[in-house]
């Protein structure tokens, strides 16, 4: 196959001359002679056999094919440009692909602003995310499938930190049975009605999730199912009080007001595998700022307040 006939320089002077509004400013810009600039965009043309620009007055305006050959040689430049960078990353140590993690009652917006940060800087890797439940998070980092945890509890044999606690509310549609007996709920009230519950995700499920309220039980595998069953009215359950603020704040969810047991609190650390690199660290301590800042703006450290 014939390697190309444009060389990435020619290309850079062409859209530099574009963008810099003429011959002059892109020398300017690129250091080099205006004759040296001028002789790099005739190469494209005689190279392409077409004509890039064409002369209106004392202005030389892009062509209608003009316009295509400098949409591309931006996209050339831009993937050149990314090349080099994760070539540099790669270099200085920076993993290719980061895993991660995530019990499923994290605060999903959170983490993606969090993701989205790191990859501003390094668009280049690849983020391969686990959205888990309990012992399913345990064992991801025990068996070397990610490189960072968000956990309810810091398994043996690895490090980890408080990163914040959750708050969870008993809920169910505002128009469930259970909102119109008209007094505090009771246990043996629970026990009568449907309870939603989200799966733990690992295999050995030696931690219990739930409590147990009631013989009639739905168990799914994501907070999406588990919330929307709960807006359709079919069951009631404890959840993060975060995954359910918008329902919460327009009326569709409503908190039960159980004689006891009306919240529960659970801690959630940010557990490292035994030796990471610093892609894996820089991302850690984006989801540790980000956290503090919510945290901040509720006045506490540890404590969830969005």
């Amino acid at each position: 196959m014939a390697g190309p006939r444009i060389s990435l320089d020619q290309w850079r002077a062409l859209v530099t001359v574009v963008d810099a509004g003429g011959y002059a400013q892109a020398a300017e810009q690129l250091h080099k002679t205006q004759s040296t600039v001028s002789y790099a965009v005739q190469r494209i043309e005689d190279g392409l056999g077409v004509p890039v620009f064409t002369r209106e007055g004392r202005r030389a305006v892009l062509t209608p094919a003009g316009h295509v050959l400098y949409r591309r040689g931006r996209a050339l430049i831009h993937q050149a440009e990314s090349a080099e960078k994760a070539a540099a990353s790669l270099a200085a140590g920076w993993e290719p692909e980061l895993r991660i993690a995530v019990e499923m009652i994290f605060p999903t917006w959170l983490l993606l602003q969090c993701l989205q940060s790191y990859a501003a800087n390094h668009p280049e890797t690849r983020i391969e995310l686990y959205e888990s439940v309990l012992e399913g998070t345990d064992e991801l980092l025990e068996q070397s499938r990610v490189d960072l945890g968000i956990a309810s509890r810091v398994p043996p044999a690895f490090v980890g930190d408080s990163l914040m606690r959750v708050r969870f509310l008993p809920v169910a549609a505002a128009d469930h049975p259970l909102h119109r007996l008209g007094r505090e709920v009771t246990r043996e009230d629970l026990g009568e009605y449907r309870h939603i519950v989200i799966r733990d995700s690992g295999t050995r499920r030696t931690r219990e999730g739930a409590w147990e309220v009631s013989e009639q039980r739905w168990t799914v595998s994501h907070k999406a199912t588990s919330i929307r069953a709960l807006r359709m009215g079919l069951g009631f359950s404890w959840v993060a009080e975060e995954i359910v603020r918008e329902e919460l704040s327009s009326g569709v969810l409503r908190p039960l007001p159980l004689n006891e047991g009306s919240e529960r609190w659970t801690t959630l650390y940010l557990v490292h595998a035994e030796s990471v690199g610093p892609g894996t660290r820089h991302l850690a301590e984006l989801i540790r700022n980000a956290v503090r800042r919510c945290a901040s703006r509720g006045g506490a450290d540890t404590t969830w307040r969005p």
